[in-house]
């Protein structure tokens, strides 16, 4: 379904693991006059106690809008003492001076679309949070108009979001293809987001 914001237009297919009720997944976004956040967190192994760890970091967010991403991971893997660990991704888009930043650390794949259609995948950092001191990788880059990034749990498999798939600048086109060519086969909890920068 697609969520019309002022600045940014965002889409989001999610689905649980094929014979569970709650999805491990959770993700938040918000958009002020200033910028754009989006998160995306995986617990680890699925069901109930998987969606109680992400939900936990979620809300850690939801409080903390306008912290910097590495502030924003810190205090995600604080709340997570005594929990199951999470893969995280954030992304961030400053409006005042038209930049991105994202992290990802485990499994959360992010793929930029540049407005000439040139494709970059984020490598994200291994391992997950759990509460210990976490090193944090942070990609900087100049937000164009146009542009696409999409944000992903590893129920969505990479090599399925082709360059057919991301040359479509439809974010609502792509989640729904995306949900037709494949979403039935769900051996994990499954999240698309598709955002563009408009």
């Amino acid at each position: 379904m697609e969520r019309e914001n002022k600045r940014v237009n965002l889409s989001v297919f999610q689905k649980a693991k094929k014979g569970n009720y709650y999805c491990g997944d959770s993700y938040f976004y918000r958009e002020t006059d200033d910028a754009f956040l989006c998160a995306l967190a995986d617990g680890l192994g699925s069901g109930e106690m998987a969606r109680e760890s992400s939900k936990a970091v979620m809300d850690v967010i939801e409080e903390n809008p306008i912290l910097t991403v590495e502030a924003l991971v810190k205090k995600c893997n604080e709340v997570l003492v005594g929990k199951r660990g999470v893969v995280l991704g954030i992304l961030r888009i400053d409006f005042k001076t038209d930049t991105y930043s994202y992290s990802s650390i485990g499994n959360i794949g992010v793929i930029t679309v540049e407005s000439d259609g040139k494709r970059n995948r984020n490598i994200p950092l291994a391992g997950y949070l759990s509460g210990y001191p976490r090193t944090l990788r942070v990609t900087r880059g100049k937000a164009q108009k146009g542009m696409v990034f999409l944000m992903f749990s590893d129920g969505v498999n990479d090599r399925r979001l082709s360059s057919k798939l991301t040359r479509i600048k439809n974010v609502e086109h792509i989640t729904q293809q995306y949900k037709e060519l494949y979403g039935q086969s769900r051996d994990d909890d499954t999240t698309l987001i598709a955002m563009e920068y408009d």
